[in-house]
């Protein structure tokens, strides 16, 4: 297919052979039910599970991309970016937009179309996101506001149930969501992000210090700094099997987690707040580090959790 295209579609793979086809297979689906013009690409990172060979024997439509490293989240998508031509000197055949998907996905009939028509609905939309579901069909939040101290302290100590599904934790009412508008958010979950291409040429790719976790919030913060808004879709439906790939390694993924985290603070936070922030995560992770000595999980996962606890704490202490 040619560059100049309605949509591309890029899915960073990990080892999910055993979700991606349901996932490949929603998304092509709803992509003919459209008019659009569209390329799909995979890039694999360095999946031990043979996950390229199965997407190469089954999906001819998709342009795959067999990376030899694990290259992390946003390194993987930026290669895929880069496939379709963002950052080369010659640009003109650029698709109008990018769907970022996860694999862990199934796209309901009619959410690709939903999420572009919006895109382009005016001239300063310049991102949106779906709404998510649990497998079950239960609520998952899709968006959020950019994190705060609140939302850190949500992260380690006890607060009352609609405090955390509220606004001090960052989430949007579900009265938004229900009344099945698109509305203003400050960033999309990652597993659903579709981007105008002046977008992607005017802020850049995912910032690849971040190698899982947060980068989607980074690249939001830069793209709501250049004056584009960012919107939620709820019209737009989308299954996320949430964690799929980074739930199979627990203590590397709260590593992650928590390296991402304390980035996102150096870079948007003033010293007064990152200070503040710095101290909660190191308060907040030597809790988890006691309540880990009184748990019962098996010892050898115990001791991986502890060197991933003390790694942060160290970190937070800098």
């Amino acid at each position: 297919m040619s560059n100049a295209c309605d949509l591309a579609v890029v899915i960073v793979t990990w080892n999910v052979r055993e979700l991606i086809g349901q996932a490949l297979d929603s998304v092509l689906a709803d992509l003919n039910s459209t008019a659009l013009t569209w390329r799909l690409l995979v890039v694999d990172s360095a999946s031990s599970d043979d996950t390229p060979g199965f997407i190469a024997a089954n999906y001819k439509e998709v342009e795959l991309i067999a990376s030899q490293e694990n290259l992390g989240f946003g390194r993987a998508n930026n290669l895929g970016l880069r496939r379709l031509g963002f950052e080369s000197e010659v640009s003109t055949n650029l698709p109008k937009a990018v769907f970022l998907l996860n694999p862990d996905t199934i796209t309901i009939l009619g959410a690709t179309g939903a999420l572009y028509d919006v895109l382009f609905s005016a001239p300063d939309i310049g991102l949106v996101g779906a709404q998510l579901s649990y497998e079950d069909g239960s609520f998952q939040h899709g968006a959020f506001r950019f994190p705060g101290l609140r939302q850190l302290w949500s992260e380690f100590f006890p607060i009352p149930g609609r405090w955390r599904e509220g606004s001090f934790n960052g989430r949007y009412p579900r009265h938004l969501y229900n009344a099945d508008r698109p509305f203003p958010v400050d960033f999309t979950l990652g597993a659903t992000m579709m981007l105008r291409s002046e977008v992607i040429q005017q802020t850049g790719m995912f910032d690849e210090h971040f190698f899982m976790y947060c980068e989607e919030i980074d690249w939001a913060w830069r793209i709501r700094r250049a004056g584009w808004r960012v919107m939620c879709v709820p019209s737009a439906h989308i299954v996320h099997l949430s964690g799929k790939s980074t739930g199979q390694v627990r203590p590397r993924a709260f590593t992650y987690l928590w390296e991402s985290r304390l980035r996102l603070f150096e870079k948007y936070y003033p010293p007064w707040k990152r200070r503040l922030a710095h101290r909660l995560v190191k308060i907040g992770v030597q809790r988890k580090l006691n309540q880990l000595e009184h748990s019962d999980i098996p010892e050898k996962d115990r001791l991986a959790l502890k060197e991933a606890y003390t790694h942060i704490i160290g970190l937070a202490t800098k």
